[in-house]
């Protein structure tokens, strides 16, 4: 027998932001972007996705 959890609304909020950050946002690792050499928008940017991604998938 398999128990699903069922997604709590948090849960269901992030996995939509997740979806919009996808398709509004850029993404650095496809354009092959140096960590190193990001600026502070760039880092900044790949925070709140890291943020956003990690909390849809708890």
């Amino acid at each position: 027998m398999v128990i699903f959890a069922t997604p709590t609304l948090s849960m269901m909020f992030y996995r939509i932001l997740a979806k919009i950050n996808k398709a509004v946002l850029p993404s650095f690792t496809k354009k092959g972007l140096d960590p190193a050499k990001a600026s502070k928008l760039q880092l900044a940017i790949i925070g709140w996705r890291y943020y956003v991604t990690t909390r849809a998938l708890d």
